[in-house]
């Protein structure tokens, strides 16, 4: 195995004590009420490295929540255990998850490389360098901020109605444009739950 790859893909083991950590998180939060605590020390070092993840949720393919970190600042087993607990809990647009739901859940996570910011001279410039099924972006626009994950491709495979779903969501018009706007890319790695 090469460094690179090392470095980037992590072991069918690593990714299955991650989903069994969100798991666990979500079942702790349906039966206590609060967020799990995350001994990081019982993890190997690959997951205690910082590492910015996103958790999202779907029942019988419908999205159920979903709640992520752009930075990384804590560590990746740590990040998942939160971020699982937040897409169940404190997504605004979704009631509080009931234990019958927690049982019903498919789980992915998706771990990002830090972002990097995309020069561009205007939005049709732009348009050109995204890089469809690959790229996340997170578009800024002042304190209005939105992202959407690599995987949001499948539903918007265009490159001109991706952008524009994402200024919406970052609380813009979808046909807004100014100087000012900045966009960072980011790729992640996928790990789906075993019910894939």
């Amino acid at each position: 195995m090469s460094s690179q790859q090392n470095r980037q893909g992590y072991t069918p083991g690593e990714q299955q004590l991650l989903i069994d950590m969100a798991h666990d998180s979500i079942r702790h939060g349906v039966l206590r009420g609060t967020e799990l605590k995350v001994h990081c020390e019982n993890f190997p070092e690959r997951l205690r490295d910082p590492r910015a993840t996103f958790v999202t949720l779907e029942i019988d393919g419908r999205l159920r929540g979903c709640i992520g970190s752009l930075e990384a600042y804590r560590p990746l087993i740590e990040d998942v255990a939160a971020n699982a607990y937040s897409a169940a809990f404190r997504d605004p647009r979704f009631p509080t998850m009931t234990p019958e739901e927690a049982e019903k859940l498919d789980i992915h996570i998706s771990i990002l490389s830090p972002p990097e910011p995309i020069k561009f001279s205007d939005e049709n410039d732009l348009l050109k360098k995204l890089r469809p099924g690959i790229d996340g972006l997170i578009l800024a626009e002042g304190v209005q901020r939105g992202t959407f994950l690599p995987s949001v491709w499948k539903q918007l495979p265009d490159p001109a109605t991706f952008l524009q779903h994402l200024k919406l969501k970052a609380g813009l018009p979808a046909d807004y444009w100014s100087g000012t706007v900045t966009v960072e890319r980011y790729t992640a790695e996928y790990i789906p739950s075993g019910n894939d």
